[in-house]
């Protein structure tokens, strides 16, 4: 990014203005890029262990940290400086998430049941629909709740999650 930005000040003090511009449109897109990226690695920490909690039916002190703490980073970062508008729309999650799943599946064989199952073999046993559902449920919420509200928001959300009772009980 440094290059880019000699660049468009070389570009700017010569007057090539729509140089200068290019370059704009190639640093915004790069920094889009980047804060998709940083999306996803909170994605696939989420569905990790939403996989995880569907299998092993149950949630832990752990996970639920972990499921919260990603729910709220992945609202900061999608919402553009200005709050009033976003990266990812509500409507534009599914070919990430799909994406994004299969990706999961294999770093959670290596977290779930013991390390017992192959990702092919946790691919078969889980219910695919189901993840992505909660998944949706759970990033909708950071369209509709305030960054204050969220955690208690995604906390009683997870508490209707398998386990999330006896989790919620402290049992």
């Amino acid at each position: 990014m440094t290059q880019e930005l000699i660049d468009l000040k070389t570009s700017i003090m010569a007057g090539r203005y729509d140089d200068a511009l290019a370059i704009v449109d190639d640093l915004e897109a790069m920094s889009k890029k980047d804060i998709l990226r940083k999306i996803k690695s909170f994605l696939l920490r989420l569905l990790v262990h939403l996989i995880k909690n569907q299998v092993e039916q149950r949630l832990t002190n752990s996970w639920a940290a972990s499921i919260s703490n990603s729910i709220i980073e992945i609202q900061d970062f999608n919402q553009k400086y200005t709050k009033n508008s976003y990266y990812l729309n509500p409507d534009e999650w599914d070919e990430m998430i799909n994406s994004t799943l299969e990706a999961a599946i294999t770093t959670a064989s290596a977290e779930v049941l013991g390390v017992t199952l192959t990702p092919f073999k946790l691919a078969e046993i889980i219910d695919k629909t189901a993840i992505i559902a909660t998944s949706k449920k759970l990033l909708l919420l950071t369209y509709e709740h305030s960054e204050a509200d969220l955690p208690v928001i995604v906390r009683n959300t997870l508490a209707e999650l398998p386990g999330g009772t006896a989790w919620r009980q402290g049992d």
